[in-house]
């Protein structure tokens, strides 16, 4: 039967031997059907992407109420961190994806006289696409995006922490799409095992690096590309020449916002020490300002969302509690429950070097804050950890931010903001060594699902080249010897 035609089948819900059959059912027809979708054209998957967002838009409120009861996850946000982000993406790929398909001529070399070349883009084919929960609408669909410009068919695996928006997900994108171009799949660990078991030609994760790993494992059995989005401490410098209202404004969103859920979160910062102590005073100017007068205030707040689980909750309450032993303060915030899942955003100062709290990515409303005397003391401790996702630079000092900038490796930078490099549509997103590999977002997005096809054409029926065939002789060494001094 051609798979065409063939009476679209939907994916079900049972035990795991269901769920493992359907993926094998499914994953068998993707595989099918990819030539057909690999030879759409640009106003065919334009249509496919403004479907999405039209579908988006009419389930607007949906998605809040997902969001609000996984994680009580304010609307406001929802619509800035989750949906946002999703339509932009459609926006700039539908505008520009008939160029991005588009052969890309190249030079020719005088050594190569004759031919001429060119790029082409194709997809990869049958793609896998592994969601976290911190932003399961923005961090599952976005990806997707960057399938459907490049061609390719894909199978979603969105996180079981967040059931609610996962089930939406599958119920819209059910609706839009045939499974065998689309399909979602819910379930745990072992859902995602078995798919990581089936021969995809790329995998997009999004998640911790602990897990990045066993996904990259997974991915060279099958020597299939991939693209890892993951985490780290992204630190924050607020240097002496700072507008520390500001700063303090800014990094106080960029960290409490999603209740510091975020992977490009400010994990830390080094502040001066001669701004420090206003630097903290403004931090909690500002906390009380976007939440709140106090705890309760915070905890009754429908600006401020929750802890996903109880496990991630304990988890910060530990780093919180074994920071305090160890000699650091708590001028700002309070972790005691006032509410389920709530822990009040906190600044914590003191922080030892060999705290937890300060080895381990946090990912949640815990701010230490740290002074420096010296730029290159903090610059050499910045870079003693692995390399993070974003690093943020507060300065009026061009020099300074340059000098940051050349002495530092990060995944992202934004200078005198948080978290905005992320929206620009015209940069990739992504990290480098343990924060991530590969780029993804806008045309970044597209190549990671696309295949870089070098074509040359030879025009010539006697190219120069051929002299260069054997046998060689004195006077082809001649000619090589003369290419080496040329090169």
């Amino acid at each position: 039967m051609d798979p065409r035609t063939a009476p679209p089948r939907s994916t079900t819900n049972g035990d795991a031997t269901d769920v493992f059959a359907e993926i094998d059912r499914v994953f068998a027809l993707q595989h099918e059907y990819q030539p057909f979708i690999r030879r759409t054209t640009a106003p065919e998957r334009v249509r496919k992407l403004q479907r999405l967002r039209a579908k988006l838009l009419e389930r607007r409120q949906d998605l809040r109420d997902a969001l609000h009861a996984d994680f009580r996850k304010p609307p406001t946000e929802v619509d800035l961190t989750e949906l946002m982000p999703v339509l932009l993406e459609i926006k700039h790929a539908s505008k520009h994806l008939a160029d991005w398909m588009q052969p890309k001529k190249v030079s020719t070399p005088v050594t190569l006289f004759g031919t001429s070349s060119e790029i082409r883009y194709e997809p990869k084919g049958v793609g896998l696409i592994i969601s976290p929960w911190n932003y399961p609408i923005n961090l599952t669909l976005g990806p997707l995006v960057g399938a459907i410009a490049a061609g390719c068919s894909a199978i979603l695996k969105p996180s079981e922490h967040t059931p609610h928006a996962t089930r939406l997900m599958k119920e819209l994108l059910g609706e839009l799409f045939d499974e065998r171009e689309v399909a979602v799949f819910e379930g745990e660990v072992d859902v995602a095992q078995h798919l990581l078991d089936k021969p995809f030609h790329h995998i997009y994760f999004t998640g911790s690096p602990e897990v990045g790993k066993i996904v990259m494992r997974a991915a060279a059995e099958h020597l299939a590309s991939v693209t890892l989005e993951l985490g780290g401490k992204s630190p924050t410098i607020v240097d002496e020449t700072a507008d520390i209202d500001d700063a303090a404004r800014k990094i106080t969103y960029g960290k409490f916002a999603n209740k510091g859920q975020t992977c490009i979160a400010p994990d830390y910062v080094y502040v001066h020490e001669r701004v420090h102590d206003a630097f903290v005073e403004a931090l909690q100017d500002n906390i009380h300002d976007f939440y709140g007068p106090d705890a309760e205030a915070r905890a009754s707040s429908k600006d401020y969302a929750r802890i996903i689980h109880e496990k991630h909750h304990r988890r910060l309450e530990a780093l919180y509690a074994e920071a305090l032993e160890q000699g650091a303060r708590s001028p700002v915030g309070q972790t005691q429950r006032s509410a389920p899942r709530f822990i009040d955003p906190t600044v914590l100062t003191d922080v030892p070097a060999e705290a937890r709290i300060m080895q381990e990515e946090i990912f949640g409303p815990l701010l230490p804050v740290l002074p420096y005397q010296s730029l290159d003391d903090a610059l050499d401790a910045i870079n003693a950890k692995p390399r993070p996702l974003a690093l943020y630079i507060f300065s009026e000092d061009e020099a300074t931010i340059e000098r940051v900038l050349n002495h530092t490796t990060a995944g992202g930078t934004s200078v005198n903001d948080t978290l905005l490099h992320y929206m620009h549509p015209e940069l990739p997103f992504g990290g480098v060594n343990t924060s991530g590999i590969g780029k993804g977002y806008g045309y970044y997005g597209f190549l990671a699902f696309s295949n870089e096809r070098p074509v040359l054409r030879q025009k010539l029926k006697r190219s120069p080249f051929q002299q260069f065939y054997p046998p060689y002789t004195k006077v082809t060494q001649k000619l090589v010897n003369l290419l080496v001094r040329y090169f």
